[in-house]
């Protein structure tokens, strides 16, 4: 049965107060600027709110759960999770199971803030993250493209101050703090004319009563205390019946279960470091739960609810600390690869490595020690292959493959990362490591810009020091094939396109260090050898190495050279890949 819940003021008043609260099972405040303001602009011209659901909760059955604060003033560096709630009210509690975002949303637009990054600034920059609040222009003109009715803008308050072109923008917070008299007042100081003045005191009246007056708020509210039957309720106002990521009913359950450790805390802290190791990452909480279930031997490794039970959350908790020192160390290793969250095609494929390390209890030794040289490469080429491949390892029946590398990795890991045994896993579920002839003439010319083409040439180069940051560069200067560039060196109007297409394939293409490649910039080939290499021996070597014969000083002789290192490049590719 649905009840009537009051005003958005009632709504705000009650979160402020801690009486409407965030379990577990919740995920992070996801809303761009734009949303929140296409929220409030809704509100205004009285389109429907959507109902809530929310779950009562017993006195005495709060203390199984934990449970979440809603976000008032997000910060997309330094504050973006929800804090934890501590020392609850001994009195009835109610969470919110759907309508988080809209709530949230709400809370940062009349009592909060929103800081996010502006593009081109340095992340450890203050200024880079402008702190905004939500204003309304009281002049604004509809926006008919986007089908918005009032201008509602996340500004600070300096810009807000300077307003021009007779814009006056209005604090959206101030509606909580004075009461309508005192606004409606304001305006008189604004030294509007008449009509202005008209529109601006309509606005201001329709605000108002969207916020005190007007009777938006509808809820469903569930008092069963099964948490099961809260979950199922949750998957299905969340996903339309259709299953929800499982991720989050397992840090809910682990942070219902876990005895010592915050999960959510602790989660978001593993994802966060690995993250930022070095040129950056891209891991998300799913893999780093899924990572959880895999190193501590839970059941099929799948996000089903069985292997969620109270034995398995303390299994987890208590393996946790070993397996985040594993993870983190097999991003380390995925770093001195090379690679980064812009070539790592597959997150899931450091599973099996991390699951590995794990067995063997490697330290920070394995990363660096002589020793380990032979097992670091067999694990980077088995990695590069996987990730090479064009019909995708590490797609469907992902589950089942990962648990069948589990056994074999358990059971071998001893004398080494066991890649044959893994290889043969692999073959016999049809996904295989083997290369044929079409697939090594595909990647012969793959494309700038494909997550394959850094791992195929770290694979067929492999004497480079990548903890120096390589970059995927053009050999022939990408603007140097600009239609006016190509018509001033009279190449044949004929040869444009295939020029330019071939201008941004492997042939074209090489690893070169970060910094040497920012000085590089627009030079012909032939000039930047010269300089860089100005001993002819040396640079005759260099080349060699890296496959080129000859660099033609002209463009004309480019799709020459082109296809000359096409042929070189498929050789070594073929070689590479066995």
């Amino acid at each position: 049965m649905y009840k009537p819940g009051g005003t958005i003021k009632h709504l705000l008043d009650r979160m402020a107060n801690k009486e409407y609260i965030l379990p577990a099972i919740q995920r992070e405040f996801v809303w761009w600027p734009y949303q929140i303001c296409e929220l409030f602009d809704s509100l205004m011209q009285e389109y429907p709110f959507g109902t809530f659901l929310f779950w009562k909760i017993a006195p005495e059955r709060r203390n199984e759960y934990q449970f979440y604060d809603f976000m008032l003033n997000y910060h997309e560096r330094d504050n973006y999770h929800s804090e934890l709630l501590k020392n609850l009210p001994n009195r009835e509690l109610t969470a919110v199971l759907d309508g988080q975002q809209r709530m949230t949303a709400l809370n940062i637009g009349l009592r909060g803030s929103y800081a996010l990054k502006i593009p081109g600034k340095r992340w450890a920059t203050d200024a880079a993250f402008p702190i905004t609040y939500l204003y309304l222009d009281l002049l604004g003109e509809p926006d008919i493209d986007e089908e918005l009715a009032y201008q509602f803008s996340f500004m600070t308050d300096e810009v807000a101050k300077k307003a021009e072109n007779g814009e006056v923008w209005f604090k959206c917070a101030r509606v909580l703090t004075e009461d309508y008299d005192q606004l409606n007042d304001s305006l008189d100081e604004l030294g509007l004319d008449r009509e202005d003045l008209r529109r601006a005191r309509s606005v201001m009246r329709q605000f108002f009563r969207t916020i005190h007056d007007k009777d938006l708020i509808s809820y469903y509210e569930e008092t069963e205390q099964s948490l099961e039957r809260v979950l199922n309720i949750f998957i299905r106002m969340n996903s339309g019946g259709t299953p929800l990521s499982y991720s989050d009913l397992l840090l809910s359950i682990a942070v219902a279960q876990w005895s010592k450790l915050d999960a959510r805390k602790e989660v978001h802290k593993l994802v966060d470091e690995m993250n930022e190791e070095g040129d950056g990452f891209n891991f998300t909480k799913d893999l780093v739960l899924k990572a959880g279930l895999m190193l501590s031997d839970i059941g099929s490794v799948g996000f089903k609810v069985e292997n969620f039970n109270k034995t398995n959350m303390a299994l987890l908790e208590l393996n946790w600390e070993r397996i985040s020192a594993s993870m983190l160390l097999a991003v380390q290793l995925l770093s001195s690869f090379g690679l980064n969250g812009q070539n790592l095609r597959a997150e899931s494929s450091i599973l099996p490595i991390a699951y590995y390390l794990y067995q063997r209890d490697f330290d920070q030794n394995y990363l660096t020690r002589a020793e380990h040289a032979a097992d670091r490469d067999n694990v980077r080429t088995w990695l590069i292959r996987s990730l090479l491949k064009a019909s995708g390892i590490w797609g469907s029946g992902l589950d089942t493959l990962l648990t069948a590398l589990r056994d074999q990795i358990k059971e071998n890991a001893k004398k080494g990362f066991p890649v044959e045994k893994i290889n043969a896993v692999m073959d016999a579920r049809g996904k295989s490591l083997t290369f044929s002839a079409i697939e090594i003439e595909e990647l012969s010319e793959l494309a700038y810009g494909d997550k394959r083409t850094f791992p195929i040439l770290s694979l067929i180069f492999p004497g480079f020091d990548f903890s120096k940051h390589f970059h995927v560069d053009h050999i022939y200067p990408q603007g140097r094939f600009a239609k006016a560039q190509l018509r001033k060196n009279k190449i044949p109007e004929e040869l444009w396109d295939d020029m330019l297409d071939k201008n941004n394939r492997l042939p074209n293409l090489q690893l070169l260090e970060g910094g040497i490649n920012n000085q590089k910039r627009q030079k012909m080939p032939s000039d930047w050898y010269l300089q860089m290499k100005p001993d002819p021996v040396a640079r005759r070597q260099y080349l060699a190495g890296i496959e080129i014969a000859a660099l033609p000083e002209k463009l004309e002789g480019f799709l020459e050279f082109y296809e000359a290192r096409k042929i070189a490049l498929k050789a070594r590719i073929a070689q590479a890949l066995g």
